[in-house]
């Protein structure tokens, strides 16, 4: 993987970018293809944060229901949001066949289980639902379950629309061909403070240097709650692990995304080289020492569940990991600009769609940019 060098001379641009995840890699990709000159500034090692701990499972699927959503948001604004999740993960499949290196995205087909027999219902709410806006799905019910999948329960969602992508493969691609075509990638570069006026931003890093910009776009995840004034999103350990390359699934119907319907639920997912990811156990973030020592002991959870869904398949973890994410009220990302901050722009990526959020968010404020405007903008913003 490409390594970038810190910044230790000032430098103009269009747009600097904070944040050199997958958020940040896309953002920069977007911009530059379109001729928004730009640099991105990570205080780390690029794709080293949320980027290199998530499980990258593409869905369309927000984790709050849609019939949920609709409550919140309004019908139309919540069938929307669905319905960008489901573009965006098109987009991210043309996406890596346009990039030089395998970024191991495979189509994938997802199975939303209800957990309890009192699920169902709401299952069946949330199938005619999103059938009514016309999203492709089926609503299988105990037999057809039991005619692919190991496991017993009362129904499920079919979608056949799903994928997953190698996220830190992926967002070090898109960084270095967006360095390739002009754009300049610094990480280990700090971004100390800014300074915004009716011209620009001035942003001081860490080595006392200066990056002057038109416009400055936040994407550094959970970490730009410490500069919101209004709190959006709260902190939640999540806990994950791969296992050792497995001979056969057996009994793994198309090797299909699995998650169910509790909350906080579990997921798994297979591997190109022929793996098992497993996700879940979430809880309140506390402290990360606290956080990684609960790992073996969220691990045995993990793999207790697996074992129960899947008793044919062998399972010997390889690797047990925790990470930290943001949720928000309603599951949502926050994308767009803020009355605090004249010049910026935030692409905040949070819950389980951090990935198809991002590419959103990536298209959406260069359009903006380009253009002046974008007719989903209000779905993602601050006050909605």
């Amino acid at each position: 993987m490409e390594s970038y060098p810190a910044l230790d001379a000032p430098v103009n641009t269009d747009v600097v970018v904070l944040g050199g995840g997958i958020t940040g890699a896309l953002l920069a990709w977007h911009l530059i293809e379109a001729g928004i000159g730009c640099v991105v500034l990570d205080k780390r090692d690029v794709a080293y944060g949320s980027t290199s701990a998530s499980t990258a499972m593409l869905q369309y699927e927000i984790d709050t229901p849609l019939t949920e959503l609709s409550q919140m948001l309004g019908e139309d604004h919540a069938a929307r949001a669905y319905l960008l999740c489901l573009q965006a993960i098109l987009d991210i499949e043309k996406l890596s066949e346009k990039l030089d290196a395998d970024v191991g995205f495979q189509k994938k087909s997802s199975l939303y289980y209800a957990s309890r027999a009192q699920d169902v219902k709401l299952l069946r709410a949330e199938y005619d639902l999103r059938k009514k806006h016309g999203i492709e799905l089926e609503l299988w019910d105990e037999q057809d379950l039991a005619a692919r999948f190991p496991f017993q329960k009362k129904a499920a969602l079919y979608s056949p629309v799903a994928a997953e992508v190698d996220p830190y493969r992926l967002c070090h691609a898109l960084l270095k061909e967006a360095e390739q075509k002009g754009a300049h990638i610094f990480d280990r570069t700090e971004a100390l403070s800014w300074d915004m006026d009716h011209f620009g931003v001035t942003v001081r890093t860490n080595r006392n240097v200066e990056v002057r910009a038109k416009k400055i776009i936040f994407a550094s995840g959970y970490e730009a709650q410490s500069i919101l004034k209004q709190k959006v999103v709260n902190l939640r350990n999540s806990y994950a692990l791969v296992s050792e390359p497995v001979k056969t699934f057996e009994g793994w119907h198309e090797q299909a995304l699995v998650w169910e319907t509790a909350r906080p639920y579990h997921y798994a997912r297979t591997t190109q080289d022929g793996r098992i990811m497993i996700g879940g156990e979430d809880e309140t973030f506390r402290t990360l020492p606290i956080r990684e020592r609960r790992i073996p002991f969220k691990q045995a959870r993990l793999e207790t569940k697996f074992r129960a869904l899947f008793p044919e398949i062998p399972l010997e973890t390889a690797y047990s990991w925790a990470g930290t994410f943001g949720e928000t009220r309603d599951g949502l990302a926050y994308i767009g600009d803020h009355p605090d901050f004249p010049q910026a722009y935030f692409a905040l990526g949070y819950g389980g769609n951090g990935i198809t959020y991002s590419i959103l968010a990536a298209q959406m404020i260069r359009d903006v940019l380009l253009k002046g405007s974008h007719p989903d903008w209000d779905i993602f913003r601050f006050d909605r």
